[in-house]
């Protein structure tokens, strides 16, 4: 996979380029990153790419000119799928559905936006969708491009060590994530529950998905909602229920 930034702070990159699972995967190959700073399209000699908005209002607005030009420089000599994405509160949220079309793209272009935001005629003319992280708002678009980065790559092959890591995790089948332990068996008066120690894979596979449910549906019952439920998800659902009354 290659991934490409609209950033004016290449800089930011290096933390998920050089550390972690997406660093050791991004030296060894596996993906493809570069860093384009839309600065270098301006057509002024400090640099400048951001102008006051039409309309009047606060802050600055980034330009439509260097935006399009760094666009242009990154698309150029792909080959494969390409979608270009706004960072934007004002995009579709950013699920593990999403998370999973994205990983199946060969070419990502992120637009980091500053300011106020980026003239509106970029997004119409370059920008193919937008995306959010969240329903607040920080002062540029580089984080949350890191996390749609990070997200993503831990779905491309060879990026982490065991594919089954990615499989388990939370959302990955539509709930919240069950329980880990390690050493120490106990621990300040808690103890690892007994099932896990049993050796038993079959109850050791029901206990974490019953505790899966349990989290989901105390934590976040929304992703309950409009789920269709297998017997053994309403059989465990309603002893879960059936507890909680009690």
């Amino acid at each position: 996979m290659n991934i490409q930034a609209i950033t004016l702070f290449p800089e930011m990159f290096d933390s998920i380029t050089q550390y972690g699972v997406t660093g050791r995967a991004h030296k060894q190959g596996i993906w493809q990153f570069r860093a384009i700073n839309p600065r270098q399209f301006a057509d002024n000699k400090l640099g400048y790419i951001d102008d006051r908005p039409f309309g009047g209002g606060v802050g600055m607005v980034m330009m439509a000119e260097p935006l399009f030009q760094a666009i242009e420089s990154a698309k150029q000599n792909l080959s494969g799928s390409l979608k270009v994405i706004y960072l934007s509160p004002q995009g579709a949220p950013l699920t593990h559905k999403k998370v999973v079309e994205l990983s199946q793209w060969d070419n990502l272009i992120l637009l980091c936006g500053r300011y106020e935001g980026v003239d509106e005629r970029v997004l119409q003319t370059c920008v193919d969708e937008e995306i959010s992280i969240g329903d607040f708002v920080v002062s540029g678009g580089e984080l949350p491009a890191m996390m749609l980065m990070d997200a993503v790559l831990r779905l491309v092959p060879d990026v982490l060590g065991d594919m089954a890591s990615a499989e388990q995790d939370s959302f990955a089948n539509g709930l919240l994530d069950y329980p880990h332990y390690t050493r120490p068996t106990e621990f300040q008066g808690m103890a690892v529950p007994d099932v896990l120690k049993s050796g038993n894979h079959a109850l050791i596979a029901e206990w974490r998905f019953e505790q899966s449910l349990r989290r989901t549906l105390l934590r976040r019952p929304d992703l309950l909602d409009g789920r269709d439920l297998l017997p053994q998800e309403i059989r465990l659902l309603d002893k879960i229920r059936q507890e909680s009354n009690g």
